[in-house]
């Protein structure tokens, strides 16, 4: 499986089998496949940027179902209240006591989509969920389900109707990723099989909730990192906070959350110990979002980021 001319093979069976249900539904689309199930394994959440109609409801709602997740949605507009997501308390005339009514946000897998048509104050609702895993209503706080995984969509930033998002919004999500236009060939084969979302409710089980959540933290406890590994990722966010074209580099908590992807990816691969091209193969979308190009310059985060990853000597 390629990606920018790097390969990645798939070790675990359970996660080629899921790989290989998802890539029937987004034929083609196997590089962004890989995104969703690293921030999955890694305990993110994973923002993706696209035109709508690219298939981000059907891949979210198929991701949900090969993990045995408990699926809920949030469609954005912008009279969206922040209780719409997180639930409520409602006054019981019976019991003379408020009863609290949960919101989509207390499932395992939330979809979030075009989470830039909200209002600020409503895509702050999710930052206490996204960080702390837990939401407070009425003064009270509410402990989220474990696993709990947001897959966020957003339309470009031009279109009308958006609110950007803040940037300690963009710094909750692990990975940056879009879908992007299919394949020719895939878009052939679309258009001749039609709609697929009925299939998706056909494909197995291959993980459960609690399988899941036991297994982000063994990834933590046990997939080994090295010294020169730490090395190399400081370097990099060191080289980001000094580079002049960026206003703000990589904070420390963009620096754990390269090393929390790079175990996923190693565990990923069948192995215990995380290897230079852990840390580089998703290093630009667990980066670039994260930083803050200084006034006047015309290069892309991206590409500041491509030239920094080009520099930093690999171990």
């Amino acid at each position: 499986m390629n990606d920018r001319g790097h390969t990645f093979d798939v070790a675990n069976p359970k996660v080629a089998g899921a790989l290989r249900h998802l890539s029937f539904l987004l034929h083609g689309k196997e590089a962004v496949l890989i995104r969703l199930l690293a921030c999955v394994f890694a305990g993110g959440h994973l923002l993706l940027e696209d035109l709508p109609g690219l298939g981000k409801t059907t891949l979210a709602l198929a991701a949900a179902r090969l993990l045995g997740l408990r699926f809920g949605r949030v469609q954005c507009t912008n009279d969206l209240l922040p209780t719409d997501v997180t639930g409520l308390s409602v006054y019981k005339a019976e019991t003379g006591q408020f009863e609290f009514h949960p919101g989509p946000v207390f499932n395992n897998l939330l979809l979030v989509d075009e989470i830039n048509r909200a209002t600020p104050k409503t895509q702050s609702a999710l930052l206490e969920a996204m960080g702390e895993e837990q939401v407070t209503v009425d003064g009270r706080s509410y402990a989220l389900p474990r696993p709990f995984f947001v897959v966020a969509t957003q339309n470009p930033v031009e279109h009308a109707g958006t609110f950007p998002l803040p940037e300690s919004q963009m710094d909750r999500f692990m990975i940056k990723a879009s879908i992007g236009y299919p394949s020719r060939d895939a878009e052939r084969r679309i258009l001749r099989l039609g709609p697929q979302k009925e299939d998706l409710f056909a494909f197995p089980a291959l993980f459960s909730a609690e399988e899941i959540a036991d297994l982000q933290g063994r990834i933590e406890r046990d997939v080994r990192v090295d010294d020169r590994i730490l090395d190399y990722v400081l370097d990099l966010a060191e080289r980001t906070r000094d580079q002049p074209m960026l206003e703000g580099g990589i904070s420390p908590r963009g620096a754990m959350m390269v090393l929390r992807v790079a175990r996923a990816l190693a565990w990923m691969r069948g192995r215990d110990y995380v290897v230079p091209e852990d840390v580089r193969f998703l290093a630009p979308e667990v980066l670039a979002h994260r930083l803050q190009p200084a006034r006047g310059t015309t290069s892309s985060r991206e590409d500041i980021l491509q030239a920094i990853l080009d520099t930093v000597p690999i171990p």
